[in-house]
């Protein structure tokens, strides 16, 4: 069983940013069935836990349902992190959760990164602004980033990039599990001790 962990910041109820999100997820969640293996998806809705962010910032503790956000996000096999567009940039929200994820959290770790906003214009937010904050966080983020304007939902267009975004991350997943699998199939080997001592009992 694989966890993807999914990080939205969308601020309004509903949110655009959380349609993506489970446009993303789900997509996912389909790419790692057809590779045969179980998941299992977490949500992580950032509105709720602003106030015990800023207390976070305040006094370096985390605490009730944050700690527990950031233990799914730390040890999640995936993950999948949309922010709504602020000032051409992330959205403050969004950056202070992951400024307070402990170091190291996200090392090696696929990150699909998305963005929300009302208009086009802001589609380099995904490359100036996400892939870099990730890429220091040193996650491995995806080839494909989603950005989706208001008029993109329920578009082909969309649809296609979902797809082509939650295959790639399926495809991270999947490589870093069996990736695993060998690690351990190795360690055990060596566990065992020299072959020709066995065959002498």
């Amino acid at each position: 069983m694989k966890t993807i962990a999914v990080v939205t910041a969308g601020l309004s109820d509903p949110s655009s940013t959380r349609l993506l999100a489970d446009l993303l997820s789900d997509a996912t969640a389909t790419a790692l069935a057809q590779r045969g293996q179980e998941v299992r998806i977490e949500v992580v809705e950032l509105r709720p836990l602003a106030h015990a962010l800023t207390d976070h910032l305040l006094t370096g503790f985390a605490k009730g349902d944050l700690a527990a956000a950031l233990k799914v996000v730390a040890e999640a096999d995936g993950v999948i992190a949309v922010t709504p567009v602020f000032s051409a940039s992330y959205s403050g929200l969004f950056k202070t959760f992951f400024d307070v994820l402990e170091n190291g959290a996200l090392d090696g770790t696929p990150v699909l990164v998305a963005a929300t906003a009302g208009t086009p214009r802001h589609s380099l937010v995904l490359e100036h602004a996400l892939r870099p904050l990730f890429s220091y966080l040193h996650a491995v983020v995806v080839p494909t980033a989603v950005f989706a304007a208001s008029e993109d939902f329920g578009s082909t267009s969309l649809q296609g990039r979902v797809q082509r975004a939650a295959g790639e991350l399926a495809a991270l997943v999947f490589a870093r599990a069996r990736a695993g699998h060998l690690d351990q199939f190795d360690r055990d080997l060596a566990a065992m001790g020299d072959f020709e001592d066995l065959l002498n009992g």
